[in-house]
């Protein structure tokens, strides 16, 4: 199962997915699946659990001050701004990583539309809990918010069109795994997850290395011997790059870089539908059309996670 196609092993696509591969009674697919997800967890604990060390370090004394270790309360997630909401699942997984036994309640999906006023969920815990969680909560839904948020005006131009939309490695670090995941859920595919899921020969490997064709050669050499099955995607700056690469062979996929929507259609002629295709750099919401009316198969945006702004969420006391 490649990174990306559903990061929430808890949701229902993931389940249904999981379903049919029992059905099937495929075990390498089960395998991969179960790798997958395994691997992810894992990978979401450490993140939960490094934030939460960042943040409370030795104890939050303004709730231990005047807060009884044992007394439960009730919070509820209000948005406050339009847009895309995402991270409900993650704010469940934050609260259960500290307390297992609190109750949440959503009153929203990751995905939907949401409107100022509206309310995403109800936690139920001890007042410790909710309080020590609440910041991290906010700032991974308000961040996935406005990544989703911008990722569906992209993917929203692109209805219509057989192009998808993929994010990059410009992520904040330590964070990439939750702003893909926001990525995924406004709309978009996720690219590789970094420098180990596939090899991605741009332009300072090629230069470093002395061309073109002696890249791909070697990479190609490279994943034979040591890393069978992991793909290769080469970029390339100029036609005269795609004539060498279509010479050359032994890829997967083909960068046009910095090409106009023009050069992308003399691009797509000589590669005759060989390998798949994806657009990049300098592509923008009012752009985006043009390029993906090339029949380009992929285009590629760093923007959508670095240039989104958080969305305003509260986290808000319910006194009975």
């Amino acid at each position: 199962m490649k990174p990306g196609c559903s990061l929430f092993f808890t949701n229902a696509k993931a389940v249904s997915y999981l379903n049919k591969v029992r059905t099937f009674q495929n075990p390498l697919y089960y395998f991969c699946f179960m790798t997958h997800i395994e691997n992810y967890q894992r990978q979401l604990e450490e993140l939960i659990s490094n934030a939460l060390k960042e943040d409370i370090g030795d104890g939050d004394h303004s709730t231990l001050s005047i807060i009884g270790p044992d007394v439960k309360g009730k919070a509820i997630l209000k948005i406050k701004e339009n847009g895309i909401l995402a991270g409900v699942a993650i704010a469940k997984e934050i609260f259960f990583y500290v307390e297992p036994g609190s109750v949440f309640t959503k009153y929203k999906e990751d995905g939907d539309t949401m409107q100022k006023g509206e309310v995403a969920f109800e936690i139920k815990a001890k007042i410790h809990t909710i309080l020590s969680c609440e910041r991290l909560v906010l700032n991974c839904m308000q961040r996935m918010s406005g990544i989703a948020t911008l990722t569906k005006e992209y993917t929203d131009k692109l209805k219509g069109y057989s192009t998808k939309l993929l994010d990059t490695r410009k992520t904040t670090p330590n964070f990439r795994l939750l702003e893909k995941e926001a990525v995924r859920i406004g709309g978009g595919v996720n690219h590789r997850f970094g420098l180990y899921d596939m090899v991605m020969l741009k332009d300072n490997h090629i230069d470093y290395c002395g061309g073109i064709e002696k890249a791909i050669e070697k990479a190609w050499q490279y994943t034979q011997e040591k890393k069978p099955g992991l793909k290769i995607e080469v970029e390339t700056r100029s036609i005269e790059d795609v004539k060498k690469v279509m010479r050359t062979g032994k890829v997967n996929r083909i960068m046009l870089d910095n090409f106009s929507p023009d050069e992308i259609k003399e691009a797509l002629k000589i590669i005759d539908g060989k390998y798949e295709t994806e657009a990049s750099g300098g592509i923008t919401l009012e752009n985006i059309e043009s390029y993906a009316a090339t029949g380009v198969d992929f285009i590629s945006s760093g923007a959508i996670i670095h240039q989104a702004k958080s969305l305003d969420l509260s986290l808000k006391a319910e006194i009975q």
